[in-house]
């Protein structure tokens, strides 16, 4: 009884009435087990009654009516198997009426099976790996620097997010309502673009800024002086950067190397994702321009920079939970289901 009274969440039904069974048998009154328990004299009482007359089997639940099944294992094994496995003639992928005509089912039992398998044919991710000689050795310096910061030193994730477009929509934005949503036209206008530059500061979430009208080597240069006058004098700044050519270029590297304070740490090629300033674009783009109206370039950077500025006031910095060797481990097991999926497509091409 104490073994049934200890299983999983699988079996916590079966174990909450062990419990009321071995309460019971410390000759407590069905009340003083219902308070203990938090449930009610009611139960304990019938858990208790249908143990004296049937043991330990009486805990279990009984069977209950209903029909029997009309599908069986062989035809959910064939619903699996050939969206898995085949594409209809014509098309990319299956949807659940074509399948339900190729297989003789209806159209709603195709997408339980599908829920059940956790299949989604009518859905594609991207993904891209890393190409990247060192991709080890930059996983685990960026990494090492978000899990264990160097003391007396500044760690700012910098990058831009370019060609930002002012877009107006057609027709005035009808706003919510209760019961209603907000209701835009599809078509818009374009204004213009512009770039922004940011650089997150990873223990406190604070954002440093700018907006230009082009992105090239001057701006970013530009941009580093700004960092450099908002960062005390005395202290390292580490520089979290992807590969983009500005970055590297010659006049870069000139004013880098006449300020030794400053280190930089290069992602991997196609590895934005390590810059935790990307996930702060992301929050951007979600809050403020998707579903902004900017009828100019210069009302898209002043909406910009006020939700830098909005951010600023609370800021919180984004908690990074991952090592170096999960993140490299998860990449290797995708790398070799690629391979696999890969090897297996060509073998089946050329059959």
């Amino acid at each position: 009884m104490e073994r049934l009274a200890r299983q999983s969440r699988s079996a916590r039904s079966v174990a909450f009435r062990a419990r009321i069974i071995l309460e019971c048998a410390g000759g407590a009154s069905n009340a003083a087990v219902a308070a203990r328990l938090r449930t009610t004299g009611f139960t304990v009482g019938l858990w208790r009654n249908r143990f004296i007359a049937e043991g330990v089997v009486g805990l279990g639940d009984e069977p209950r009516p209903g029909a029997p099944r009309e599908i069986g294992d062989e035809k959910i094994e064939q619903v699996v198997r050939l969206t898995l496995e085949k594409t209809p003639k014509g098309v990319t992928h299956w949807s659940s009426r074509m399948l339900a005509a190729k297989t003789g089912l209806s159209q709603s039992t195709i997408s339980r099976v599908w829920r059940a398998f956790g299949l989604k044919p009518h859905r594609t991710e991207n993904f891209q790996l890393s190409r990247d000689p060192l991709l080890i050795d930059k996983v685990r310096d960026i990494v090492g620097l978000y899990l264990d910061p160097p003391h007396h030193a500044l760690v700012l994730c910098v990058d831009e997010k370019s060609q930002i477009q002012a877009l107006s929509r057609t027709q005035p934005v009808l706003p919510m309502r209760a019961g209603q949503l907000e209701r835009r036209t599809h078509d818009y206008q374009r204004h213009g673009v512009t770039s922004l530059f940011a650089a997150l500061d990873i223990a406190t979430g604070n954002i440093l800024g700018k907006c230009y009208r082009r992105h090239r080597s001057g701006e970013f240069l530009d941009f580093l002086k700004r960092i450099d006058a908002a960062v005390p004098a005395d202290m390292e700044i580490h520089l979290v950067l992807d590969n983009y050519g500005t970055h590297k270029t010659a006049l870069v590297r000139h004013w880098l190397q006449e300020r030794p304070r400053y280190h930089l740490h290069f992602t991997p090629t196609h590895a934005s994702w390590l810059n935790q300033v990307e996930r702060w674009f992301a929050l951007l783009t979600q809050r403020q321009i998707k579903r902004g109206s900017h009828h100019s370039v210069q009302e898209l950077e002043a909406a910009i920079r006020e939700f830098i500025a909005a951010h600023n006031r609370q800021p919180k910095p984004f908690h990074w939970t991952r090592s170096a060797d999960q993140i490299l481990a998860s990449i290797a097991r995708f790398a070799t289901t690629t391979l696999a999926a890969h090897s297996h497509a060509t073998y089946t091409r050329n059959q």
